[in-house]
């Protein structure tokens, strides 16, 4: 029989190894253009996407020249590549390093040709990391907006419309940069619903929103801002260009790997080892500690009652919660408030064992993807003393699953389809094969 925890470790490897961009980028490279070909890009997954379509050209037998080009990604993402460059820069909160390398890359598509191609590799984490802040703002002014909206609660779709607005190369602004040439977009899915206009805040896909919808998203959470995002919301640049701006036809995007597909891959798994799976959905969104109280819910009604499913069964699911800071000293991210709620809520049924993670490597700023939970983690908790409540009041979801040795740690995954989430629910006479 395999342990709970190493088969729920194998259900986020598939999910892992489904996003993998080695598997997606190749089958979705278009033909060499008459002209040069330019990789521009950013976000979590981006150095992986180049890697990949430097070894897919290379086998192309074509004769096309590996192009050139520079992507952005988060500090530690940094990998071996021969002509594209790789910067690496702050995340979630956008630093000097990351404007510079994004007014490098507006500066690289201009002054293109009607033959040249612009690949554009495109990642979660890409908002952040490219940070070139509208006409008469300053990265001061954005690092203290993304500062409030993360502690906020909004949900992701809502803080990258108020980026978009703010900003002078996402939603569209890139592609209308690089004009004429063609702009092809790959795209690896980190939002609910998969649209890649909020993927990144949408360089390169034409706005759909306008500057009084971030205006009502930042009245909504009641993040205070700067005097100049206010007065800059007012201007005719926080508008977005359209898609007769960016030339429609000259721009194609793809989105080459989702969070569903990373679900799939791992209820293929637990099916392989006679266990049921039951998806729940890839686009949960909400406060990651009610998610959690739902969940448990679910948990306990498939192991009392054998419903929606009888056990053995494994729910997963996947999306982006968010986190409202009410502890001012307290570390975790979404995944690990996600657990801690999840223990919480359902500690009169002690027998389920659960995985929270983010399949970036990353939950938060912490070091770690997620956590792990189980009945030997919840004895240890016991015997240590510690209130998974109390832990849970001051959003401290990392300190308590650090004691009780039940954090998951991976490092950077070079790939990004959001959280994935996993509980199982096992019989007594059940086994994992």
């Amino acid at each position: 029989m395999k342990p709970p925890r190493a088969f729920l470790t194998d259900l986020f490897d598939a999910a892992l190894k489904a996003a993998d961009p080695f598997h997606s980028v190749p089958r979705h490279l278009p033909e060499p253009p008459r002209g040069r070909t330019i990789v521009v890009g950013a976000g979590k997954a981006s150095a992986r996407m180049a890697q990949a379509l430097e070894t897919a050209w290379a086998k192309r037998g074509d004769g096309a020249d590996l192009p050139n080009g520079l992507v952005i990604v988060p500090y530690g993402s940094r990998l071996p590549t021969k002509r594209i460059e790789i910067v690496e820069a702050r995340h979630p909160v956008p630093d000097a390093a990351g404007e510079a390398a994004a007014r490098r890359i507006l500066e690289t598509v201009s002054g293109l040709t009607e033959d040249d191609l612009v690949l554009c590799l495109i990642s979660g984490g890409g908002s952040a990391l490219l940070s070139v802040p509208g006409p008469g703002l300053t990265l001061a002014d954005k690092q203290a907006v993304n500062k409030a909206l993360l502690a906020s609660g909004a949900a992701i779709g809502e803080m990258n419309c108020v980026r978009k607005h703010l900003s002078a190369i996402k939603g569209g602004r890139l592609a209308a940069a690089a004009a004429p040439a063609q702009v092809v977009t790959l795209t690896i899915s980190d939002v609910p619903g998969d649209d890649p206009a909020l993927i990144a805040s949408g360089p390169t896909v034409p706005g759909t929103t306008r500057p009084e919808d971030a205006k009502a998203i930042l009245a909504r959470y009641q993040v205070a801002v700067p005097d100049a995002v206010t007065a800059f919301l007012e201007t005719a640049a926080a508008q977005m260009p359209d898609a007769a701006a960016l030339g429609i036809s000259r721009l194609t995007t793809k989105v080459i790997a989702t969070p569903q597909a990373s679900l799939e891959a791992a209820a293929e798994i637990a099916r392989q080892q006679g266990v049921t799976p039951i998806i729940l959905g890839d686009t949960i969104e909400g406060e990651a500690r009610d998610v959690g109280t739902v969940m448990a819910g679910i948990a306990r009604q498939v192991r009392r009652h054998g419903q929606p499913m009888a056990p053995p069964a494994v729910l997963i699911s996947g999306g982006e919660t968010t986190v409202t800071v009410r502890g001012a000293a307290g570390r975790g991210g979404r995944n690990s408030e996600f657990l801690l709620a999840f223990a919480v809520a359902s500690s009169d049924c002690p027998d389920l064992h659960a995985i929270a993670c983010d399949t970036d490597g990353i939950d938060g700023s912490e070091d770690n993807a997620g956590a792990y939970w189980g009945p030997d983690i919840a004895g240890r908790a016991r015997t240590a003393d510690l209130s998974a409540r109390d832990y849970l009041d001051r959003n401290d979801a990392y300190s308590f699953f650090e004691a009780v040795d039940a954090l998951v740690v991976t490092g950077p995954t070079h790939t990004n389809v959001n959280d994935f989430r996993a509980i199982y629910i096992g019989t007594e006479d059940a086994s994992i094969r």
